[in-house]
């Protein structure tokens, strides 16, 4: 399986790309920073330098040619301005969507926030209510297309603790803690199981195991 990774060098997507390599699939990172090349072929996965605030959806759909499925895991990251929240985790997400579909790679697996669906209490800190409004209205586009198989999870506060293959996954959770190495197991779950698609979870830390968890929060679609 050929998986097309935005956001090539980010923790998730470091950890997803080592978990899809090692399990003989072939990771591809798309990544902004010509220094992050050596880190993401480390991971296993081939690296290429496209800058997503900048590129056309001709220059993305020629990386995502002839994948099994695209994974958005973007983000303008800590110390971005609320500008960079839209340019980043909205239009980049719906670029790599516009690219996919121009190049009939209908499987798509978005990395969003929890929460996500809500509009930001009163108080809340600008840039992060600009984060929580750009994510929203990402899956909100991505769910709005039809020729797309989606998934999209929706992690509570990462970590860097240890994974345990143990979470809670639904439609809503309680806010919590998830650690990236269970994002990425999650991820990789996702993309071998197509009847996620069509699914919007949150996801935190829990007791359930990932594969009964995915299958529980899917019910019948299975």
């Amino acid at each position: 399986m050929r998986v097309v990774i935005a956001g090539g060098h980010g923790q998730i997507a470091l950890r997803l790309a080592k978990l899809l390599s090692g399990d003989g699939d072939q990771p591809v990172g798309i990544i902004r920073n010509p220094d992050h090349v050596a880190d993401v072929e480390a991971a296993g996965a081939e690296a290429v330098v496209l800058d997503l605030e900048k590129a056309s959806v001709d220059e993305v759909a020629a990386i995502v040619r002839g994948a099994d499925a695209v994974v958005f895991a973007a983000g303008a990251g800590p110390g971005s301005g609320a500008a960079r929240k839209d340019t980043v985790d909205r239009r980049a997400a719906a670029l790599l969507a516009d690219a996919a579909e121009a190049t009939g790679v209908d499987r798509y697996v978005m990395v969003s926030a929890i929460g996500a669906d809500k509009e930001p209490p009163a108080g809340t800190d600008a840039v992060y209510a600009a984060y929580s409004r750009a994510k929203k209205a990402a899956d909100d586009d991505l769910r709005s297309r039809s020729a797309l198989a989606w998934t999209i999870i929706r992690p509570g506060r990462l970590t860097d603790e240890p994974g345990t293959g143990r979470v809670a996954l639904d439609v809503e959770v309680e806010r919590g803690n998830i650690p990236r190495d269970d994002v990425a197991e999650v991820l990789l779950a996702a993309l071998r199981r197509p009847f996620t698609a069509g699914l919007t979870l949150e996801l935190v830390e829990g007791t359930v195991p990932i594969v009964p968890a995915l299958t529980d929060a899917a019910g019948d679609r299975r």
